[in-house]
């Protein structure tokens, strides 16, 4: 009978010297630890090891004074507390492993958003979560109905670096506007919003179409990194232009204009991608 009790602790995570003071204690209380060394069987050198373990978790009670004497927990009682304890871990644990599942889901994944309204709320949602840093090429439009989240953000310590189309001001964020917004949006035939958090997501798309703008959202590593950089690379331009643009209109011609027709594919010189979607 003894024997099955003391399998049945060790289940409930009880070491073998854990189960017999327990034991000898709801046998008989209080008793010093040196009585529940000598009525257990608990070598003497472990057994204030053993009693102060199940103290800690709340197993049996001490009564501190000159000689600490020690009692159980009602045994219906312990196992209510077990009972509770392994309903807490397993409810944990099936929190953390599905918010894992989905985090380790949207690593992988490319996901499609539809209309206008629906990728600025996206956009939104991303600079809530923002920590450290938010990237972002807007054009005037999408960044006034923005601005309340970027604020906000920047409020809570996010570093906000804007390239701007348009007349962009802020007294929040860095803002680059860019030396060519108009032409590029005649170029494209329409306007786009990249978003980069923390390196970590992006969102980036058309959204000049209302209902039939397209934009993509992912955390996908093998298209945040790029993308991210795409985007530091249009900076290093902006820093450039900003002290060299008379040296570098000299040898690209104004506004680097030489170097949009000679990377150009497109005997107009315009990108008609909207009209393609």
């Amino acid at each position: 009978m003894k024997e099955n009790i003391l399998e049945t602790f060790k289940n409930l995570n009880f070491t073998e010297y854990e189960a017999k003071a327990y034991l000898t204690l709801l046998e008989e209380s209080p008793l010093t630890g040196y009585a529940v060394a000598k009525n257990s069987g608990v070598p003497r050198s472990r057994i204030y090891e053993v009693l102060d373990g199940l103290v800690m978790r709340g197993d049996i009670l001490v009564s501190h004074g000159n000689t600490p004497q020690y009692t159980p927990v009602p045994a219906k009682e312990l196992i209510k507390n077990r009972r509770l304890k392994a309903e807490e871990n397993f409810e944990l644990a099936e929190k953390s492993l599905a918010e894992f599942e989905n985090s380790a889901s949207d690593r992988e994944n490319i996901w499609n958003i539809t209309g206008r309204h629906e990728i600025l709320d996206k956009v939104k949602t991303s600079i809530a979560a923002a920590k450290k840093r938010i990237l972002l090429e807007i054009w005037k439009e999408e960044y006034d109905e923005l601005e309340p989240e970027l604020r906000q953000a920047a409020n809570r310590g996010v570093q906000v670096i804007i390239i701007a189309y348009g007349e962009i001001v802020s007294d929040f964020a860095t803002v680059y506007l860019h030396y060519m917004g108009h032409e590029i949006t005649e170029e494209y035939g329409g306007q786009w919003l990249v978003f980069s958090g923390d390196d970590s997501e992006v969102v980036a798309g058309i959204v000049s179409l209302g209902k039939d703008s397209r934009a993509a959202w992912t955390m996908h590593v093998g298209l945040v990194m790029p993308i991210t950089e795409v985007v530091i690379h249009d900076l290093y331009l902006m820093e450039i232009m900003e002290k060299h643009r008379e040296l570098l209109e000299e040898s690209f011609g104004e506004n680097l204009i030489h170097l949009r027709r000679k990377f150009s594919i497109h005997p107009d010189f315009k990108k008609h991608y909207v009209k393609e979607i």
